[in-house]
């Protein structure tokens, strides 16, 4: 479950009006611009606040989903509740053989009068095991292309049949799960979009999430821009260790300064291209890479700085902390997209160049 400071501090934010600031009033929204929101994540970001990762698939990713592809009693029964932390989510995306080829997933949906039949195992679930509901793709028709007969559903996680084994982490932690799906029975009444078109929703979902982190925006928790700490906290650390007149790490705290506000900028442009009415796509791919390649550089630099002192969790300020955002840094270039997959996918998608 999410931690205790955590959980104590999601009302903090969600009562007040500040859980949803884009959304529509009508699912607990504030109904105003991604501006707002972003402003508000800046100035959130100047704090020290506890981790909301799990919530962030939900309000990045899950829940625009929902919005955007759900029937309306499950937007009415879901989103409010996402945003207001009381509804946990998570992806059935990756199996292990379909990873950054998702579209060849083999997990199987099976139509039976007005239910499905759910068979198959997926793979680095995060936050599965503390989970409400997951959004699932599912093969529905092996006959046809790959990307042509998949269907996606919302998938309540108590329903039986459903198996969680949660995977350690380096950081210590097991945030990733595999699932496996016996036999599991769920009503049509769950599926976004039509049968066989589920890729065209899982575009959406991929959109999204890549939006989510590389815009630095409420999905994912602040994994993105608002999750870390601006070169100005970094230079507190260097300043509280006297290290600040180092001409070698003030060269690199500059090129860390200039890293970051390459990618708050991107940032910037890409909320600004989905508040003027753009689909997320694969134009997005371009700000989650240049978060991920500031947020490794970043973490380099960080160790660089504290050198032995990250190692060891002593409760001196400012040293054991980055420890987690040097281990769980690497994770920025393959969730949500490896490097690789989107370097092409902005090559031939955005771009036009051939494969």
């Amino acid at each position: 479950m999410p931690s205790a400071p955590t959980r104590y501090a999601a009302p903090t934010k969600i009562d007040p009006g500040f859980g949803w600031i884009s959304g529509p009033t009508r699912y607990g929204g504030r109904g105003l611009s991604l501006q707002h929101e972003r402003a508000f994540l800046d100035l959130e970001s100047r704090y020290d606040v506890p981790p909301q990762t799990a919530f962030g698939a939900g309000i990045g990713i899950v829940g625009p989903t929902v919005l955007a592809h759900g029937p309306d009693w499950m937007k009415d029964e879901y989103l409010a509740p996402i945003h207001r932390g009381d509804v946990i989510t998570c992806q059935f995306l990756s199996e292990p053989d379909a990873g950054s080829d998702l579209a060849a997933v083999r997990t199987r949906a099976e139509a039976d009068g007005d239910d499905w039949v759910i068979t198959g195992q997926k793979v680095w679930s995060s936050n599965a095991h503390h989970a409400t509901v997951g959004l699932l793709l599912a093969r529905t028709n092996p006959a046809v292309g790959k990307h042509h007969g998949l269907t996606t559903f919302l998938l309540p996680t108590n329903l039986a049949g459903i198996e969680m084994r949660p995977l350690r982490q380096m950081t210590g932690g097991s945030d990733f799960n595999e699932v496996f799906f016996s036999e599991v029975r769920l009503p049509d009444r769950y599926r976004l979009g039509p049968v066989d078109a589920g890729w065209s929703v899982i575009r959406t979902t991929l959109g999204n999430e890549r939006a989510a982190i590389g815009a630095g925006g409420s999905g994912y928790g602040g994994a993105g821009l608002a999750g870390l700490a601006p070169p100005e906290r970094i230079a507190q650390m260097m300043r509280h260790f006297g290290l600040d007149r180092d001409p070698v790490l003030r060269q690199g705290l500059a090129e860390m300064y200039i890293g970051y506000q390459i990618a708050r900028y991107t940032a910037l442009r890409t909320a600004a291209a989905i508040e003027a009415g753009h689909t997320p796509g694969p134009w997005t791919a371009t700000a989650k890479l240049f978060l991920a390649t500031h947020m490794n550089r970043s973490a380099g630099f960080v160790a660089q700085v504290l050198g032995p002192r990250i190692c060891a969790d002593s409760d001196e300020w400012g040293t054991y902390a980055w420890l987690q955002l040097l281990l769980g840094v690497v994770g920025m270039r393959i969730g949500g997209g490896t490097d690789e997959i989107l370097r092409n996918t902005v090559a031939e998608k955005v771009l036009g160049l051939p494969r």
